[in-house]
C-alpha cells in the first residue's frame, strides 16, 4: 500500500485513537506528528490493527495521501491549528481538504474555511465528541464545510462513528463553521447537565444526609429510567469509588475546584451575541468559576446562613429526580434554541432533529431522552422550544410541584442550586402573561430617553419625564 485514504497529523491521545479507529475499519491511514517519536510509537504499539503509513515530514505525509487528499488535524485550538494549516496548505492542491477535528471556535473555522476556499482547498471543521474512548471506539462526529467535501469524507466518518439502531452518529451539519458551532453548544449543554447532576448529589448528600455510596445507588436507579445517560452512569461510578490511599470516598479527596477549557464560556458569549437566553448553561459556567475562586470562598466562610437542618422526607430523592429531569429538559431546550438561532444568523439550515440523532451515541451527553427530542423535531422542525412539545410539556408540568419544592428546600437549607433555580425561572418566564420588563423599559426611557413601545398601538414613544410628562412619538 503506497497511498493512504486519509491522514492524521497530531498524535496525542485523541489523534492517535482516531487514527487507530480508522485503521481498524479498514482505511489505510497516513500518520504524522511534529515529534517523530509519537509516530513510531503508534506504529510499534498498534501496527497490527490496520494499515498505517508513517511519515517523518510534512512533505512525505502529504505525498502518501491519495487524491483528493484528506488531511485530519488533531492539535490544540487557536494558534497551533493555524500553524499546522500554514505548514500543510502550500503542499496541497485544489480539491484536497483539511479537516480540523479539534475544539476550534466556530468563527476561527469560518475564517479558515473562507481563506482556504479561495485556494481551492476544502476546509472542514468537525466537532468530535466522546473523549479518547469515543475517538477509538466510535465518537459522535459533527462535520461542517461544503457538501462536496462531505461526499468525499462522510462515508469514512459514518463508518467510524458510534452507531445507534443502525444509524451512524455522524452527519453533515452545514457550511463553514456549522460543525464547530454545534459542537460548542453540545459542550455548553454538557456543562449544564453536569452542573444539574452535581446539584442533585449535593442535595442528596448535604440535604438528606446520604453517604456518597448511597447517592451512587440512587443514581444507578435513576439510570434505569428516563434519566438513563452516560453522565448519570459515570456519576454513580465516581460516587461509589473509594480512594485507595485514604479509604475515604473518592469524591471527598478531590479538590472542589472545577476547571474548564473554554467551550462552555464560548457558548454563553455567543448566546449573548445572538440574544439567546441560555441561563442554565451560563449558571453552569459561573458555578465552575465560583468554585475556582478559593480565596473568595475562604474569606466568605463565616457569612451567616441557615441552620444545618436535614430533609427527613422519604420521597425527597424522587423529588430531586423530577427536578433534575425538568431542569435537564430546559438545558437542552436552551441549547437547541441557540443552534436554531445560530443557523438562522449564519444561513446554515441546520437540521435540529439530526443533531439529536447523532448525539444519541458516542458523545458525552448521550442519553435516552434524545430519542424524544428527535421525535419532537420530526413532528415540527420549526418548534420554537422543546418545552412546547406535547411530551416535554406534559413531563415538565407533572414535575413542576416537586421541582419548585426542591428549589425551595435548597434555599431553605442554604445549599446552592443555581442550575435548578435558573431553569425554573426560565420556565416561569416563558409561561408568564407579562414580565416586569415593562418596568425596565420605563426606567430606561426615564434616565436615557431610550423609548418604549405600547401594547395598544404601533410605533416607539418617549415620555417627557423632566417636563410635563406628556408622551411624544420617537
Amino acid at each position: 500500500m503506497d497511498k493512504a485514504r486519509i491522514g492524521v497529523t497530531g498524535l496525542a491521545v485523541m489523534g492517535r485513537n482516531l487514527a487507530r479507529n480508522l485503521a481498524r475499519h479498514g482505511h489505510p491511514v497516513a500518520v504524522h506528528n511534529r515529534t517523530a517519536a509519537r509516530t513510531k510509537a503508534l506504529v510499534a504499539d498498534y501496527g497490527d490493527e490496520g494499515t498505517f503509513l508513517p511519515a517523518d515530514t510534512a512533505e512525505a505525509f502529504v505525498a502518501s495521501l491519495e487524491r483528493p487528499r484528506r488531511l485530519v488535524v488533531m492539535v490544540k485550538a487557536g494558534a497551533p491549528t493555524d500553524a499546522v494549516i500554514d505548514e500543510f496548505a502550500p503542499l496541497l492542491e485544489p480539491g484536497d481538504m483539511i479537516v480540523d477535528g479539534g475544539n476550534a471556535h466556530f468563527l476561527d473555522t469560518r475564517r479558515r474555511e473562507a481563506a482556504l476556499r479561495e485556494r481551492g482547498i476544502h476546509f472542514v471543521g468537525a466537532g468530535i465528541s466522546g473523549g479518547e474512548e469515543g475517538a477509538l471506539n466510535g465518537p459522535s462526529i459533527m462535520p461542517g464545510g461544503s457538501a462536496e467535501s462531505y461526499e468525499a469524507l462522510g462515508p469514512m466518518l459514518e463508518d467510524i462513528a458510534a452507531n445507534v439502531d443502525g444509524t451512524p452518529c455522524a452527519t453533515h451539519v452545514g457550511p463553514d463553521g456549522a460543525g464547530h458551532f454545534v459542537k460548542m453548544v453540545h459542550n455548553g449543554i454538557e456543562y449544564a447537565d453536569m452542573q444539574l447532576i452535581a446539584e442533585s448529589y449535593d442535595l442528596l448528600r448535604n440535604g438528606a444526609g446520604l453517604a456518597p455510596a448511597e447517592v451512587a445507588e440512587v443514581f444507578r436507579t435513576w439510570n434505569t429510567g428516563r434519566l438513563e445517560s452516560y453522565l448519570i452512569e459515570i456519576t454513580a461510578e465516581v460516587l461509589a469509588h473509594t480512594d485507595a490511599a485514604t479509604g475515604r470516598p473518592f469524591v471527598d479527596v478531590v479538590l472542589d475546584q472545577a476547571e474548564q477549557k473554554g467551550t462552555g464560556r464560548w457558548t454563553v458569549q455567543t448566546a449573548l451575541d445572538l440574544g439567546v437566553p441560555v441561563g442554565g448553561i451560563a449558571e453552569a459556567v459561573f458555578a465552575r468559576s465560583v468554585s475556582g475562586h478559593a480565596d473568595l470562598r475562604e474569606a466568605s466562610r463565616a457569612l451567616p446562613g441557615p441552620s444545618g437542618a436535614r430533609v427527613t422526607d422519604s420521597g425527597f430523592a424522587d423529588a430531586v429526580e423530577q427536578a433534575l429531569y425538568a431542569s435537564k429538559i430546559v438545558a437542552y431546550a436552551q441549547g437547541f434554541h441557540q443552534i436554531q438561532a445560530g443557523s438562522a444568523e449564519y444561513g446554515w439550515d441546520i437540521d435540529l432533529g439530526a443533531m439529536a440523532t447523532i448525539w444519541r451515541g458516542g458523545c458525552i451527553i448521550r442519553a435516552r431522552f434524545l430519542d424524544r427530542i428527535r421525535d419532537a423535531y420530526a413532528k415540527d422542525p420549526h418548534t420554537p422550544t422543546l418545552l412546547t412539545d406535547a411530551h416535554f410539556a406534559e413531563a415538565v408540568g407533572a414535575a413542576q410541584d416537586a421541582w419548585r419544592s426542591v428549589v425551595g428546600t435548597a434555599a431553605r437549607l442554604g445549599i446552592p442550586a443555581p442550575g435548578f433555580s435558573t431553569a425554573l425561572a426560565y420556565y416561569d418566564s416563558l409561561r408568564a402573561d407579562r414580565l416586569p420588563a415593562a418596568l425596565t423599559q420605563g426606567q430606561r426611557d426615564y434616565f436615557g430617553a431610550h423609548t418604549y413601545r405600547r401594547v395598544d398601538r404601533d410605533g416607539s414613544f418617549h415620555t417627557l419625564w423632566g417636563g410635563d410628562r406628556s408622551e411624544v412619538p420617537a
